[in-house]
C-alpha cells in the first residue's frame, strides 16, 4: 500500500482570505500545499506570482509543492526555492533541456519532479526516471481547476509504477486533476502516492474532513 499523501491545491482557495485558508490546511491532515504557477503562455491561464507564494509560505507549516506550468522554468527555479518550495515539478512538454533543469532543481536543495500532460506517454521519461524524486501525472489538461477526471490516468500510473520499480523504487507518483474519493481509490490501487485536489477540497462543506476522506478511501 502506498503512503496515501494529499496535496491540496491552493489555486482553488478563497484568495480574499488566503491566510485563513492556509491555516486551515495547516490544521488538516494534508501532507503538502500544492502551488500552481501559470504563465498564460504554456497554459491558457495566469495564476499568481512569487509575492503571493511568499505570503503563503509565511503562514504555511506544511511543505510547499510547486507545479510550474510555464515556458521558461529554468529562469524561476531560484524564485521557487526562495518562496519556500520543497518540491519543484516542471512540465516535460515545456523543458527542452530537462536533465539540466532537474540538476539545477536538486542543486537548490529541492525535490525534482516532472509533469506529464494527458497526451504524453510515460515512455518519454525512460532516460531521466532514475534521476527524479517525483512524477506528476495530469488527469486533466492543465490550466483550469474544476475539470473532469480523465480515466486513462489510472493506467498511466500503473505503467509508471511498474517502470519505476526497476530503476527508481522510491519515486513519488502524484496525480493532479479532477480527483475525488471515487478516483482516489483507483489511483492508490494503481500505485499513486500523492493526490492533488483543489475544488473537491475547497468547495466542500468541511475541507479538513474532505482531505482526510481522500486518505481513508
Amino acid at each position: 500500500m502506498s503512503n496515501r499523501m494529499v496535496s491540496p491545491s491552493i489555486l482553488a482557495a478563497d484568495f480574499a482570505n488566503l491566510q485563513s485558508e492556509v491555516e486551515l490546511l495547516n490544521e488538516s491532515s494534508a501532507d503538502y500545499i500544492h502551488i500552481d504557477i501559470m504563465d498564460g503562455v504554456f497554459v491558457p491561464n495566469i495564476s499568481f506570482g512569487f509575492p503571493v507564494c511568499k505570503a503563503i509560505h509565511q503562514h504555511a507549516t506544511k511543505p510547499l509543492d510547486f507545479h510550474l506550468m510555464i515556458q521558461n522554468s529554468d529562469a524561476y527555479l531560484e524564485d521557487c526555492k526562495k518562496s519556500g518550495a520543497e518540491i519543484i515539478s516542471v512540465h516535460f512538454e515545456a523543458c527542452p533541456h530537462l536533465h539540466r533543469t532537474i540538476g539545477a532543481t536538486k542543486e537548490l536543495g529541492c525535490k525534482a519532479g516532472v509533469v506529464l500532460n494527458p497526451h504524453t506517454s510515460i515512455e518519454v521519461l525512460n532516460e531521466i526516471l532514475p534521476d527524479l524524486d517525483l512524477v506528476l501525472i495530469m488527469s486533466v489538461n492543465p490550466g483550469f481547476g474544476g475539470q473532469k477526471f480523465i480515466p486513462s490516468a489510472i493506467q498511466k500510473v500503473s505503467k509508471l509504477r511498474a517502470l519505476a520499480s526497476k530503476v527508481n523504487p522510491n519515486l513519488i507518483i502524484e496525480v493532479d486533476g479532477g480527483v475525488n474519493v471515487n478516483s482516489a481509490l483507483d489511483l492508490y490501487a494503481a500505485g499513486a502516492d500523492m493526490l492533488v485536489a483543489g475544488s473537491f477540497v475547497f468547495k466542500s462543506d468541511n475541507p479538513k474532513d474532505t482531505i482526510q476522506s481522500l486518505k481513508d478511501v
